[in-house]
Formats: structure tokens, sequence, C-alpha cells
């Protein structure tokens, strides 16, 4: 049987990304037209066909989000779900969304999305513990991950660059004179937290800068329960790398009940670049998320892994770009 040509193929024949391929061929902005002729003329001698075109699933996407992840304002992850139902609608795929409650996942309590509703595949949005995606892929298999990853885990993942986001952010603040710079997230909670943690730690050891334990500051429980209030050391650096804008959020304002001024005493910048950032005062210096390109991604690659269900997993990586705004101060 002759192999299905997939986006990473085209990829690897143009030495380039998925995530540029799949601009390319769906017609996107952001791609020059000299190198999208050339996609599309490898994707063509390869003998590529793309989900797109084919014939409807005859059956729903299944997604999977955790009540931990869900803030009853709006977070970055409703954005990132109707991105993803809105592309699936075009291609005239419904989705079937479900909550997932802690007590359901530490009891492996199986999603109800798979009784009845005729499920193709399933995007897990917001991390859920090894054991439960474990559990899950064996009644079934091909889910994708998204925005994390679990190492020793065979399945598919698209995740933000948080590494070098984190590093960028914290090189930033570096660049307008902070020298005593603190992270908070609870490093253990999520992948993405961790990563993020990673760059920030990077930025301060290349540019030979001390780091105290007690300027690393939990946001969350390692179940990633967030905390309603941050809890503050009493003596506080200059600057604050927060894992997400939602935490950036909250530190500012429990920061200002404290009598701390953002960014005149502490400067503090978050991830994600969400409405929250913007809603903000002062506005929020951070990492911008692309949900749209990261929902185009995600729509290929399960309908890919579900016309081919045997070919390799790979994580995908979509780099984010900072978003300077009003909650940093330079300083001498």
């Amino acid at each position: 049987m002759k192999k299905k040509i997939t986006l990473t193929d085209i990829a690897k024949a143009c030495n380039t990304s998925n995530v540029t391929i799949s601009k390319a061929l769906s017609g996107k902005s952001g791609v020059s037209e000299e190198l999208r002729a050339k996609i599309i003329a490898t994707a063509e001698k390869l003998g590529y066909v793309s989900p797109r075109s084919s014939a409807p699933l005859g059956g729903n996407i299944g997604i999977l989000i955790p009540d931990k992840f869900i803030n009853p304002n709006g977070s970055f992850y409703w954005a990132l779900y109707n991105s993803l139902v809105q592309r699936f609608k075009q291609k005239n795929i419904s989705c079937v969304q479900e909550n997932i409650t802690p007590e359901e996942e530490q009891s492996l309590i199986m999603p109800k999305l798979l009784t009845g509703n005729n499920i193709s595949g399933i995007i897990s949005l917001g991390q859920l513990s090894r054991e439960y995606i474990t559990r899950l892929m064996e009644l079934k298999p091909g889910v994708l991950l998204l925005d994390y990853y679990l190492p020793d885990v065979e399945a598919d993942c698209i995740v933000t660059n948080g590494f070098f986001g984190g590093y960028k952010l914290t090189s930033y603040l570096i660049s307008q004179g902070h020298t005593e710079i603190g992270f908070v997230g609870t490093r253990l909670a999520t992948s993405s937290i961790f990563d993020r943690y990673m760059g920030y730690m990077k930025a301060m050891m290349e540019h030979r800068l001390p780091t105290r334990e007690e300027w690393v500051i939990d946001d969350r429980k390692v179940n990633n329960e967030l905390f309603s209030h941050i809890t503050f050391p009493q003596r506080l650096p200059t600057a604050l790398v927060c894992n997400c804008d939602e935490t950036a959020f909250k530190v500012i304002r429990d920061l200002r009940e404290r009598g701390v001024s953002v960014p005149d005493d502490v400067s503090v910048v978050g991830y994600d670049n969400y409405l929250i950032s913007e809603i903000s005062d002062p506005q929020i210096t951070t990492i911008n998320v692309d949900a749209g390109e990261m929902a185009d991604l995600a729509v290929s690659t399960i309908l890919d892994r579900i016309s081919e269900p045997k070919s390799p997993t790979r994580i995908q990586i979509i780099d984010g770009k900072p978003v300077y705004k009003s909650s940093v101060k330079k300083i001498n």
C-alpha cells in the first residue's frame, strides 16, 4: 500500500515547518508567494491529498477541557476552543465539547462523549494527567494534545515555544535594567509553565544573575487549581515574569492591594496576549500566541491522524512574539 503523504513529508522536502506548509496550502498569509509556489509544487509532486478536499469523516470531533482551565470571565482556552469550532465548521465537521472535573480526572472516569456521539477524533485542550490520557487512548487512540505534551505518551502534540518565550521575556526585562527578577507560576503544574520557567532560568544564568527561591512564587496547586490570591515574599524583586496573562493580572491586582505600584515599583510581564492583558491597568507586556494558527495546525493534524492512524506521532511547536505594553519600567 502506498504511503500517505503528510504535511511533515512536504515540510522536510521544502526544509520548512509544518505551520508554514499548512498556511501555504490553505491560502493563508504569512508565506511569500515564491515559497508558496514551491510548497504547492512539492505537494503535487509527492502526491499529497489534503484532508480539506476529502469526503466528510462521518463523525464528530470531541474536545475535552479540564474544569480547572476554565475561567468564567473567559480565557485563552475559550478563544482557542472557539477557533477550533469555527475551523471544523468550515469543513462541515461538528465538535462535541465536554469539561472534565478534577474528580473525574483523578478517578479516571472517561468522558461521556465517547458514548453515542460518533466521535472520529479527540482533542485534549489543557493538560490532563498522564494516567487519564493513557486510559483515554486505550479506548480512543490518536488523541491530540493541544498546548501541552507528555514526554512518555505517544501522542500528537501542538505547543507554543514556552521555553524561548520565557527566555525572551526575561531577556527583555534585563535589557530594561532589571537584575532582580522573579517568576510566578507553579513549576510542576503543567509542561507549559515548566518550559517558561526554564526559559527564565536560561536568561538569568546567561547574564550571571542570581535567582532566589523565595522569588519563585506559586500561583496554583500542582493539580492546577488557581489560588484566589498570590502570596508574595516580604522583599520583592524589581520585576516578575508570570507564566500567563491571567496570573499577571492577578499579580498586579494583589500588588496594588499591598500598596505596590506596577510598573513604578515592580515590572510585570505575562504570556498569551489574551484579552485580559488589554483590559489590565497597566496593560501587560506579554508573548502573543496566535490561537487561530494553533487551531489551523490542530485541525490539519487530527485529520491527518484520522486518515492515517499508524503514522508516526510528532510534537509541533509554534513560536510567539513579544508584545511590549506599559507594565514594564526601564530602570538604571
